[in-house]
């Protein structure tokens, strides 16, 4: 069971994470894994439940960032909830998370969009990093939202069927926090057309009318370049893993070039790329009846480990 932290934000937004302790305590090390979920998902999406707990079982203390608007249960304070590209409340999370645990190590961990938020904040250079930061592993997301935006409005593999699902969870968040979202002071404030979010048919549609204007963008194109990790990955100093699969849905094999490539001539980075896994899957066992911790829990511990022995190496003195 984990304890649900609030903070109150300076813009006055509302932010929780979930904080889980370790359960097993022979391990010496003080290490936080510090997760980002992906799209509308948060510490109560099931494949982020299962990771945690396989986590605790190997010693490691977790902190999960609830996206704004994504609970049901939390209200929105402010007229914004999250959106792909935003660092902020990840920034917020781990500042608090290292006021609380000053000696920890933590690793910070994306799944899909929340991999993209990992990779653009560790190659931010307007933010002060927490010194406890020691690496990232990115999953399963996209490096260029432009791009990535074309290659969803087609249909192959189903894809415009994944889009009209996640535009729709969008918009489901939008409207349980109707009273505040589109209230009439936020309408005059940021010009927007309620008409046209409830109507929008693509995230791109949703962003032109929602988003951009929150955050005073100029187009969609403007929005998302500024949002893709892609334009930051050359200012990232600490080690940093990326997984794709080559047949995730969401993700076809030109969106992995660039990151392929970066990799190639990156002494701290790695690029991981399986020929399974599907968008978040890597399941094994039985066709009906997988077994409830993936491959991709596995090799995440194996590889924190990996991350952890590597910053320890650096700091020993010779």
């Amino acid at each position: 069971i984990g304890e649900r932290i609030q903070l109150n934000l300076a813009d006055n937004s509302l932010l929780t994470y979930d904080l889980y302790q370790p359960l097993d305590h022979k391990y010496e090390d003080d290490i936080t894994l510090a997760i980002v979920p992906g799209i509308c998902n948060t510490s109560e999406s099931v494949y982020i439940r299962t990771f945690v707990h396989y986590a605790q079982c190997h010693g490691y203390r977790c902190a999960v960032l609830n996206h704004i608007g994504a609970l049901p249960t939390i209200p929105v304070t402010t007229s914004r909830i999250f959106t792909y590209g935003h660092t902020n409340d990840f920034h917020d999370m781990l500042h608090h998370l290292c006021e609380r645990h000053p000696e920890t190590k933590v690793v910070s961990i994306g799944y899909s969009m929340g991999g993209n938020i990992v990779a653009k904040y560790l190659g931010e250079k307007d933010k002060e990093k927490v010194p406890n930061l020691i690496g990232g592993i990115s999953i399963c997301q996209g490096y260029d939202g432009i791009e990535g935006t074309k290659w969803l409005l087609n249909w192959q593999n189903f894809r415009r069927l994944y889009l009209y699902a996640m535009t729709e969870a969008m918009k489901t968040i939008i409207l349980r926090h109707h009273h505040i979202l589109l209230s009439e002071e936020a309408k005059n404030t940021y010009n927007l057309n309620e008409r046209e979010i409830i109507s929008a048919a693509t995230l791109p549609e949703l962003d032109d009318a929602y988003t951009r204007k929150i955050y005073g963008f100029n187009s969609v194109e403007e929005l998302y370049d500024w949002s893709s990790c892609i334009n930051y990955l050359q200012g990232i100093t600490l080690p940093v893993i990326f997984i794709n699969s080559k047949d995730d849905p969401l993700i076809p094999d030109p969106l992995l070039e660039p990151i392929r490539q970066f990799a190639c001539n990156q002494n701290k980075v790695a690029y991981i790329e399986m020929a399974h896994g599907g968008h978040l899957g890597f399941y094994e066992g039985g066709l009906l009846h997988p077994n409830p911790v993936s491959w991709l829990d596995r090799s995440l511990v194996s590889i924190i480990g990996a991350l952890v022995c590597a910053h320890m190496e650096t700091k020993a003195p010779e």
